[in-house]
């Protein structure tokens, strides 16, 4: 027994994803709508118009939350179901309101707690076309806050909020490389529009002020009333030096990470960024107003934790190019001996190698005072899964080796390291369009069939979550 009696633990997925129903009850579109329309930006050029139908079939997803057994899920609110144009003096959806409102009331009575993320890199087009989107340090902040108030007031039987999902995400690969939306970059090859080497520093300056505002808001007017938490969700990867006998090496580890968490996690837990940040980027990095520090230092109740996999990292030697993101540095899977990370997936950024996540937990424990941390989101692809007959893709051995070695190492670091994780929502609860990738790639536990009524079908993996977390949490 390693994880505390009242560990939570469940299934995430994000609207965009899965929802459909893009046209719908008054949704307006998002910028994965019209980014998703441009010819050649998304692997098979399909969109999430409909996805995997889930905005009709609540009832159908959460009898299947129910029947696997999970106490929690994580879903995102789709910010232009609500505010169709986004902004604080536009008109509000009651409509879109009206569908989380109920979807929340069924999942409580079906006892599942809910996370509900505000952000998950669908911001509505409207306000990318009106100034800018997340590049306006003035008005991008006031509307979220706008927005978040109307979801707090809303559901105030949500105990557990998420502000952002993964800002790293939103700001360089909507920003830098351009792969995600709404599609900015220097490559004029790709986009009309972009500034890699300083719009993804703004975007993300303006996540951290917005989600500060946002934070202040839930606590000073609906916390004291509601008692429930908010925090954001991080990404990043567990490092290990190419060469471990270079410190240049080692040290190049530790600036991977800064570089992709403690840019959001330093400001919120200390009130400035990385040292190592501001050392490359210079005053292409946006400095914290004294105001701005008071709204952002301190602002997570808890710390929610995106981790897939982990890499080898081999420092660079002289000046990085401007649109360098990564910290002067290269991630590789095979180290100086020639060991490999872990074995090839779908997905050419994800390996599996579960001591990275134990590792990982480590490191953030101890950098930012041993926080409470929800593990918001675990999970991989298997390489070639499409292109498998049904009766082999729910046969998926491979993900329930990586769901039981992760968590595993999860509980070592609860019970051996003293890591206050509490919770645990694997990705994800569906098969589900995955960005840039289309429906190429499946990170599902269950398997949908997108062409025959989107019919549910739980894999091997669904079902083993149950067994392996009732063997790990305390009972009474």
């Amino acid at each position: 027994m390693s994880l505390p009696k009242d560990f939570l633990w469940g299934f995430a997925t994000a609207s965009y994803q899965i929802e459909g129903s893009t046209d719908v009850d008054g949704r307006g579109p998002s910028i994965w709508d019209t980014f998703s329309a441009i010819p050649g930006k998304i692997a098979d050029g399909s969109s999430g118009a409909v996805a995997c139908d889930s905005y009709k079939r609540t009832g159908e997803d959460i009898e299947l939350l129910k029947s696997l057994g999970a106490t929690a899920y994580r879903f995102s609110i789709s910010w232009s179901r609500i505010i169709p144009l986004g902004g604080r003096n536009d008109p509000i959806n009651q409509k879109g309101i009206d569908h989380y409102v109920k979807f929340v009331d069924d999942l409580l009575e079906a006892g599942i707690q809910p996370f509900i993320t505000l952000y998950h890199w669908d911001l509505p087009d409207a306000l990318d076309k009106r100034y800018g989107g997340l590049l306006n340090r003035e008005e991008f902040p006031l509307d979220f806050e706008n927005y978040a108030r109307v979801m707090f007031k809303a559901i105030p039987k949500c105990q557990h909020w998420i502000t952002f999902n993964e800002p790293w995400c939103s700001a360089i690969l909507g920003y830098n490389s351009g792969y995600f939306a709404p599609g900015h970059t220097s490559d004029r090859s790709k986009s009309a529009v972009g500034d890699s080497a300083r719009e993804p520093w703004i975007a993300g300056h303006n996540m951290l002020i917005a989600h500060g505002r946002a934070v202040k808001a839930y606590r000073e007017d609906f916390k004291p009333t509601q008692g429930g938490e908010i925090g954001i969700t991080l990404n990043g990867d567990a490092t290990y030096p190419w060469d471990p006998e270079d410190p240049a090496d080692v040290e190049a580890c530790d600036r991977k990470i800064e570089f992709a968490i403690s840019w959001f996690a330093d400001p919120i837990y200390f009130g400035h960024y990385p040292e190592s940040m501001r050392k490359q980027l210079g005053d292409r990095l946006p400095t914290f107003t004294e105001d701005e520090v008071k709204l952002v230092k301190g602002s997570n109740d808890f710390y929610g934790m995106n981790h897939y996999t982990a890499n080898y990292i081999k420092h660079k030697t002289g000046t990085p190019p401007e649109d360098d993101f990564l910290g002067n540095l290269e991630t590789l899977f095979y180290n100086k001996a020639g060991d490999c990370i872990g074995p090839e997936t779908q997905s050419f950024w994800l390996r599996p190698h579960a001591q990275g996540f134990r590792d990982l937990l480590n490191w953030l424990s101890k950098r930012y005072g041993h926080p409470k941390i929800y593990v918001t989101e675990n999970g991989t692809s298997l390489k070639g899964e499409n292109d498998l007959p049904l009766e082999k893709i729910v046969d998926d051995d491979f993900r329930v080796k990586y769901f039981n070695d992760y968590v595993n190492a999860m509980a070592k670091a609860s019970a051996e390291d003293g890591v206050n994780v509490k919770a645990y929502l694997a990705w994800s609860l569906l098969d589900n369009y995955e960005w840039a990738e289309g429906f190429e790639t499946r990170f599902g536990v269950t398997f949908v069939d997108y062409a025959n009524n989107q019919k549910r079908y739980p894999k091997k993996s669904a079902k083993s979550l149950k067994p392996l977390f009732d063997s790990l949490i305390k009972k009474d």
